[in-house]
């Protein structure tokens, strides 16, 4: 098969073209959200709230509320919740974020196996972008748009947060307010994500871009550009890679997201493993 009809061949049903605008979507919005998590240390942070959120989709479902609701709740009362007991206890942030993140998906659990419910867990952990529909598209493209925008407008108040809180708070900046902003972000992120990769998946989704990207630059802005350029071939890639192997799409996607990563590991021009041995 040339490469024309590789590309062409599971872009002639309408159901790859969706999951294609979709995962390129949740690519770009995950790529730009990783950056400043990749700086401020909080990688842990989307694997908490991205495993908080199973049970605010459950209680959503029960209560008939949006499951994108119950899930953005849930993660940010992971992150709320994370907060307060780093401050109130003398438990390590990233110890708080184990037991709070552990806690919260046992709890959705153990609820989910008690509804009676026609959705299925292995669509809610590892995302089923094959059965997006469009109006999944549209609320997608809003939320991941929504997170893009604010990101932009707030870009270099959030670097600055991330890279050196003290000189942040030095020249006035509200550090409570872009701490919790960031947070908010973050769950939104997640939420956009959950139909495409789905909550296990989402965690690499939210760590790889900006990884990759940090060990190729030294430039923030650069950095973005190279975090999102990953991500969204990745995502492109990924879905049509899964479409001829007839593997789980989110997988294939994370799977190329580690293979630029390993790459950038092992040839990057200053860090590069196999560059620095020389």
């Amino acid at each position: 098969m040339n490469p024309v009809d590789w590309i062409a061949a599971p872009l002639a049903y309408p159901f790859m073209q969706r999951a294609l605008v979709v995962s390129i979507i949740v690519g770009a919005v995950c790529a730009v959200l990783s950056c400043y998590l990749v700086l401020k240390g909080w990688s842990l942070m989307g694997d908490a709230i991205s495993h908080a959120v199973l049970p605010g989709i459950v209680l959503a479902y029960v209560l008939a509320l949006p499951l994108a609701l119950g899930a953005f709740v849930a993660g940010l009362a992971c992150a709320l919740a994370t907060g307060y007991l780093k401050e109130n206890s003398r438990v390590k942030e990233d110890t708080v974020m184990g037991v709070v993140f552990s806690g919260m998906f046992g709890f959705g659990l153990v609820i989910f196996t008690k509804v009676e419910t026609d959705q299925h867990l292995n669509h809610i952990l590892f995302g089923n972008v094959l059965g997006v529909s469009a109006r999944d598209l549209v609320e997608t493209a809003l939320v991941a748009g929504l997170t893009l925008a604010i990101v932009l407008v707030k870009r270099r108040d959030l670097l600055l947060y991330c890279f050196d809180p003290n000189h942040a708070r030095s020249i006035g900046l509200p550090l409570g307010v872009l701490h919790y902003g960031l947070l908010i972000l973050l769950s939104l992120t997640i939420v956009a994500s959950l139909k495409a990769v789905g909550i296990i998946l989402v965690i690499a989704m939210l760590i790889g871009p900006g990884a990759t990207a940090y060990l190729l630059t030294d430039s923030f802005e650069r950095m973005l550009a190279i975090a999102t350029i990953v991500a969204t071939v990745s995502a492109a890639l990924g879905t049509l890679v899964s479409f001829h192997i007839d593997g789980a799409t989110g997988a294939c996607i994370v799977l190329v997201q580690m293979l630029f990563f390993l790459a950038a590991f092992l040839f990057a021009p200053k860090r590069g493993l196999l560059r620095t041995a020389s």
